[in-house]
């Protein structure tokens, strides 16, 4: 038993001008400022087709190409990442052109302000001086020459941007918390001795460490890791960092009890156990990445204590996996020996030699391969350099990426490396000039939103990188754009209330993101713990085809700040967007809904919860005659929506009387399919009367023996 206390408001319209268009070969630019567009953020009223994303047409290249729907009017639009004045906009039109548009400018992508209009256009190459400031830029279709959309090769803005600071420099060193060793490094096992002294017990401290192993052989070492410490080889494979010894978490800390080990990782290593069987005993928020081991892997602590994790992926276990008293697990992509015993939720994806489905029975429910996946960034060398690996995605993946290793390296140069003490506005900076950013170890105080409005940019944390909005901001924004990586940091909610801690597409968002989906990867949420934290939503997606892979929703259940209304957070994940899949979904103790699916398509693979426990009662849960919130709902007015293997526990210490009325909440329609689910009352401290809906058995008193429901409808 788990125990752990297009409205558009546009200006005044000047009246249209016949102008004569420039004709100029593709490539040339009559303009001696800056071309601004290039790589920026771009989005569209419509696309075509997936192939044909308004990306496409401010990417430099003149084979690909932004399209639109066949209607007016239809509009594509940049995001220059700082205000700037506009000297001259030059369109590379495609076959299908525009006759009539406009060309206008805004401060906030909301009002806007006509730079120039053409009627009579004839396509070609359409080179427009034009004299104006603002951030978006806006090309406005009106009336299009043939039966097909809006077609442009490229969409170039020049002009010049404000600024006495200078441009922000990208790479640089690490910063003080990233310790990087190879295996002459005087006094190894001392470093990482001191550091697991320092973190074996600060739950919610504010140190954070990343120990970062160059490639070679390191013999005799024992990594232990406590809090806010990740280890990672500097490989581009694993088995170029060879450990003879261990990578260690254990529960000596808390007399054996591992179900509050958290907020730790290990990635990109191989592993010879010193006994065999190396030991990873955790909580959630530990993932292990990229990872071989050359023998076993046990889950469980020391004596065999409760355990409460846990995620795996694109790992190689040689040996047999014992998770022993893990109360649930998910393994993605990966190669494992053998998989021995478990007690409720146990779910593998594309995982050779995992068991097989048993959870009429068992724990395990098994899927042969993942259907999207891509693999998190990673840090390496380069021989000396620096570069970040970006993995490619996977369609119906099974087994481990590597060594193929498909994807692209960015050099260090094109990040900025942030590090302690970086003010928001630096870092937005640093985006709006086309940088990504490497989060080093550290806190981080935000006085405003970071908003990442470039497609495909990196946003990577080191060891557990922790974001702090204040004042009520929200942490961050993704625009709806292809292929943002987000991965490996914390937000952290702070002491005023922020509506959205991290928001990816605006609302309203529906372009195409199917070939390049936006991934969220170990990233985690904390609202209260490290004292007093407020956030009405934790995660919303609204832009399609996101892949959340990997992330622990928690509205704290101890620690400092914790009471139903002092960390109070009414929801956990909100999913507007169509088509997003969840894998390795951990979302607790939110006050209202813990997951709220309303967009089409959905799949979430793996979810486990846990209900508030502070609920003072059953009339503080009580909504349209239901007492207590679903722990996952999909909206009535989904179609279609699937999952597997999923997971809702409750432990109301605050009123042990409260009968909690289901697990799960979906509409009762053919397209909406839920696949082993289990409800558990923990101690029976509060029950459950149904699984999903009105139907499964009631929770079984004070046994702690789940109530499952293995197909609904």
């Amino acid at each position: 038993m788990r125990l752990r206390s297009l409205g558009v408001a546009l200006a005044a319209t000047a009246a249209l001008i016949t102008l004569p268009t420039t004709r100029l070969p593709a490539a040339a630019a009559a303009s001696a400022d800056t071309n601004l567009s290039q790589g920026r953020a771009a989005t569209s009223s419509s696309t075509e087709n997936a192939g044909t994303p308004a990306s496409a047409a401010v990417d430099g290249d003149t084979v690909t190409r932004w399209s639109s729907a066949f209607t007016d009017d239809q509009w594509l639009q940049v995001d220059l990442g700082a205000t700037a004045s506009i000297s001259q906009v030059v369109i590379n039109w495609e076959a299908a052109y525009g006759k009539d548009y406009k060309i206008q400018s805004s401060s906030d992508g909301s009002t806007w302000t006509d730079l120039r209009s053409v009627t009579g256009g004839d396509g070609g190459t359409d080179t427009l001086d034009v004299s104006g400031q603002g951030r978006y830029v806006r090309l406005l279709g009106i009336h299009r020459a043939t039966q097909w959309g809006y077609s442009a090769w490229e969409f170039q803005v020049f002009g010049t941007t404000g600024g006495g600071s200078g441009p922000i420099q990208g790479g640089g060193d690490l910063g003080p918390n990233v310790i990087v060793v190879d295996p002459s490094t005087p006094d190894l096992q001392q470093k990482f001795d001191q550091v697991f002294a320092q973190q074996e017990k600060a739950q919610f401290g504010s140190g954070r460490y990343q120990f970062l192993l160059k490639p070679g052989t390191y013999n005799g070492i024992n990594a232990q890791l406590g809090f806010y410490t990740s280890i990672s080889g500097l490989g581009l494979n694993p088995d170029d960092t060879q450990i003879n010894g261990d990578v260690t978490v254990d529960a000596g800390w808390f007399n054996g009890n591992a179900t509050q080990n958290f907020w730790r990782s290990a990635e990109n290593l191989a592993i010879r156990p010193s006994n065999g069987t190396d030991r990873w005993a955790v909580a959630q928020a530990a993932p292990f990445r990229r990872m071989h081991i050359q023998g076993g892997l046990n889950l469980a602590p020391n004596g065999y204590g409760w355990a409460s994790g846990g995620y795996i992926a694109d790992s190689r276990i040689d040996g047999t996996v014992g998770p022993y008293s893990q109360q649930q697990w998910y393994t993605r992509d990966s190669s494992v020996g053998g998989w021995t015993n478990g007690v409720w939720n146990m779910t593998f994806t594309g995982v050779q030699g995992a068991p097989a489905t048993n959870f009429d029975s068992g724990p395990y429910t098994t899927l042969d391969t993942t259907p999207v996946s891509r693999e998190k960034p990673f840090l390496y060398l380069d021989g000396s350099t620096y570069k970040v690996f970006v993995p490619a995605k996977r369609a119906n993946a099974r087994g481990v990426s590597w060594p193929a290793n498909a994807g692209t390296s960015l050099p260090l140069d094109r990040f900025y490396v942030v590090k302690p003490g970086a003010t928001a506005a630096t870092i937005n900076q640093a985006l709006a000039q086309g940088l990504n950013l490497l989060f080093t170890p550290g806190v981080y105080h935000l006085d405003q939103t970071i908003d990442v409005r470039r497609s495909d940019t990196v946003v990577l944390g080191l060891g557990l990188a922790t974001l702090v909005p204040d004042n009520g901001v929200d942490a961050m924004h993704v625009a709806d754009v292809d292929g943002v990586r987000l991965a490996g940091f914390l937000i952290d909610a702070g002491r005023a209330n922020s509506d959205t801690l991290l928001r990816i597409g605006e609302p309203g968002a529906s372009a195409d993101h199917s070939a390049d989906p936006t991934t969220m990867q170990d990233v985690f949420v904390r609202i209260g713990g490290a004292g007093p934290g407020l956030a009405t939503n934790s995660v919303v997606v609204n832009s399609d085809d996101v892949v959340i892979d990997h992330t622990w929703l928690w509205r704290a259940d101890h620690g400092d700040g914790v009471g139903w209304d002092t960390n109070r957070a009414d929801y956990g994940l909100k999913v507007n967007g169509d088509d997003v899949l969840a894998t390795g979904l951990f979302v607790e103790h939110f006050n209202k809904y813990d997951v709220l699916w309303s967009g089409e398509r959905g799949r979430t693979i793996f979810f486990q919860n846990e209900k508030a426990y502070d609920a003072p009662n059953a009339a503080a849960i009580t909504h349209d005659g239901i007492v207590g919130y679903a722990a996952y709902k999909v909206a009535d007015t989904v179609t279609q929506h699937e999952t597997w293997g999923l997971g809702s526990y409750c432990n109301y210490t605050s009123d042990p009387s409260i009968v909690q009325h289901h697990g799960f909440q979906v509409p009762v329609r053919q397209g909406v399919k839920m696949h082993d689910l289990l409800v558990i009352s923990l101690g029976g401290k509060g029950q459950y009367a149904h699984v999903v809906n009105d139907t499964g058995a009631p929770t079984s008193g004070t046994d702690t023996v789940p109530s499952k429901v293995t197909q609904f409808p």
